[in-house]
């Protein structure tokens, strides 16, 4: 078997607690100097990063401190004429940032801020939907998250997909 190899050794006199305020002020200020080279490199993934920092934001209780109304603004102009969002401004639309935008707006329950009506092309929001499908709206059929399909569908053509618990 041999012996675990420590690649890091903690130091007793190491912090032991979460600083929460720490990690909220960190994510609260990035961003807000957009000529740093860190934002900019990260344009590319930029509308999932939004997602995952509102999603801790709102876990630690701090969702508030975010500027909701320049992030809703941000999706609208990432929305394209196919109805698929794009990770940034002057971005191709992918599903996974489509995806990343609609539980940003189901975060702050703002799913009217993009146009609704424009979303009409299945590959770009297939994943939005199934998103939505999870986070339980009603309008929307229950979706199977391994094939993101509506169940029924799957039903219907003798799929039983099982998930992994």
């Amino acid at each position: 078997q041999g012996t675990q190899v420590k690649d890091v050794v903690i130091k007793p006199d190491a912090p032991n607690t979460l600083l929460l305020d720490k990690h909220a002020d960190y994510i609260a200020a990035y961003g807000s100097k957009k000529d740093d080279y860190e934002y900019t490199l990260s344009e590319y993934l930029r509308m999932s990063g939004i997602y995952w920092g509102l999603t801790v934001m709102d876990l630690m209780d701090q969702l508030h401190r975010m500027n909701r109304d320049e992030i809703l603004e941000f999706i609208r102009s990432c929305q394209h004429e196919c109805g698929g969002i794009s990770a940034s401004v002057g971005h191709d639309p992918h599903l996974l940032y489509t995806l990343s935008a609609v539980q940003i707006l189901s975060l702050y329950d703002n799913l009217g801020s993009i146009n609704v009506d424009k979303v009409v092309d299945p590959f770009h929001t297939l994943f939005g939907v199934a998103g939505l499908s999870l986070l339980g709206d009603e309008q929307i059929k229950p979706v199977n998250p391994v094939f993101c399909m509506p169940e029924d569908v799957l039903q219907r053509i003798g799929l039983h997909p099982e998930l992994l618990s």
